[in-house]
C-alpha cells in the first residue's frame, strides 16, 4: 500500500527532478544541488556514512526510508533496486514539506 513519502517521490519525479542512485545521490549532495536525500534501509552502511557525512556538510536533510531498495525502486516506479535518490527539485510534489517533521 502506497504511503504519503511514496505518492510524494512519484509526484516529484512526474514534475521536479530527481537524481536515482548512490553515485548521483553523493554528487548531488556534495554539490549541494540536491534539497533532500532519501536512503532506503537496505542501503550499504559505508556508503550511508559518506552520504550523511557529505549531505551534513552541504546542509541537505537526510530521510530514511521505512522500505527496502525494491520498495524505494517501486516508489520511483523503477524495476530494479534504488538505494537512494536526491531531491534537486520538487516539482508540485510537496515532498519537502512533507518530510519537515521526519
Amino acid at each position: 500500500m502506497p504511503t504519503d513519502l511514496d505518492k510524494s517521490i512519484r509526484q516529484a519525479i512526474a514534475s521536479g527532478r530527481v537524481e536515482i542512485g548512490l553515485d548521483t545521490t553523493m554528487r548531488a549532495a556534495v554539490s549541494g544541488r540536491a534539497r533532500l536525500v532519501i536512503v532506503s534501509r537496505k542501503c550499504p552502511s559505508d556508503r550511508l556514512e559518506d552520504l550523511q557525512y557529505y549531505s551534513s556538510m552541504s546542509g541537505v536533510p537526510v530521510i530514511s526510508y521505512a522500505g527496502d531498495s525494491y520498495d524505494l525502486g517501486r516508489a520511483c516506479r523503477k524495476p530494479f533496486q534504488v538505494a537512494s535518490i536526491a531531491v534537486i527539485d520538487p516539482g508540485d510534489s510537496g515532498i519537502l514539506a512533507a518530510t519537515k517533521g521526519a
